[in-house]
């Protein structure tokens, strides 16, 4: 069996590819840079972008399955770029399934689709969309996993798709979410949004990727498609007391100094006012989304997932721990 991981590359996207490597998978990956690692793994590198429709066609000619992980992340940039390769990316490896005849598709979501700027305590997929969406991401993510959920051919008869949800995916090889507090807390920029105490859903990037293979799978079975599945690790965290453990055992002094949801998600609305007006590069080091996801609660409810894909987080916080701050004091 061939498959087509988009993104294949990324963070996700390689944890998948040797997931399949490893179970005896044809692997192909269409990215925008080379991978000459992944080439000598006998991996099928197409490089392109997403937004392409001819590349994406040719990347998915002869294929039997897609992982689409490809996207656009980030709280910061133009509604263009992030509805182009989120939502026409998107779209273009839908209409290569149609024009191909390729039945299966595994799409990758994220959580923040229901994001309404308030708490989530629990809740599962019957939480509706979005909306007031502050950030380009969630949007456009919400926009694209709603087309490959429509694309779903009921009777199994045609295209087969399922979304996937891994909320604040961490482990070995992340570039982006602890990268990022490491600096801002070693620069002493990194401040407790709120009162600390609010809980969220993380997934190690291991788990993340199985719950990848775990839907390929359920994609056989009619009544496990057309849905969207929440995937976690099944026990939330209480958000700063998980960052100040990670500081303190890397030997970084814990972040204690706090700033109020009010005065944050102001100072978020002003940074962003300033960006945009002023053209700056970069993301602003606040805005309204992320002041509002730093202060609030963000877990999930996954009994979807675990019943249907038959996922099971098998990498513990723990073991996840130790082995990033093995990697992390090593390098």
């Amino acid at each position: 069996m061939k498959i087509l991981v988009t993104g294949g590359g990324g963070f996700l996207g390689r944890y998948v590819v040797n997931k399949l490597l490893e179970k005896g998978y044809t692997v192909r990956v269409l990215g925008r840079s080379e991978q000459p690692d992944l080439k000598a793994a006998g991996v099928d590198v197409i490089q392109g972008d997403i937004r392409d429709a001819k590349i994406v066609r040719a990347a998915a000619r002869g294929v039997d399955v897609i992982q689409h992980i490809a996207a656009k992340a980030g709280v910061w940039g133009t509604w263009e770029d992030y509805y182009q390769i989120n939502v026409v990316g998107t779209r273009n490896v839908l209409n290569a399934c149609k024009e191909l005849g390729i039945d299966r598709l595994v799409y990758t979501s994220t959580p923040s689709v229901v994001f309404n700027g308030e708490a989530f305590q629990g809740v599962d997929e019957n939480q509706p969309y979005g909306e007031n969406w502050l950030c380009h991401y969630a949007h456009t993510k919400m926009l694209a996993e709603k087309e490959v959920l429509e694309a779903n051919v009921p009777d199994g008869s045609g295209l087969r798709t399922i979304a996937l949800r891994p909320h604040l995916i961490w482990g070995v090889g992340d570039n982006h979410l602890i990268p990022r507090v490491i600096a801002r807390a070693k620069s002493g920029k990194l401040r407790i949004v709120g009162d600390g105490t609010n809980k969220v859903d993380i997934v190690h990037v291991e788990n993340a990727a199985e719950a990848q293979l775990r839907a390929q799978v359920a994609l056989e079975r009619i009544e496990s498609c057309g849905q969207p599945y929440f995937i976690t690790q099944g026990e939330p965290v209480v958000l700063w007391d998980w960052i100040n453990g990670l500081l303190d055992r890397l030997g970084i002094s814990k972040v204690e100094k706090q700033i109020s949801l009010t005065a944050a998600y102001r100072v978020g609305a002003v940074m962003e006012g300033v960006w945009k007006t002023l053209r700056l590069k970069g993301e602003p080091p606040m805005t309204r989304f992320v002041a509002t996801e730093l202060a609030k609660d963000h877990f999930f409810d996954i009994t979807s997932a675990r019943n249907n894909l038959g996922y099971q987080p098998a990498v513990s916080i723990e073991q996840g721990l130790d082995e990033l701050v093995d990697k992390l004091k090593a390098s």
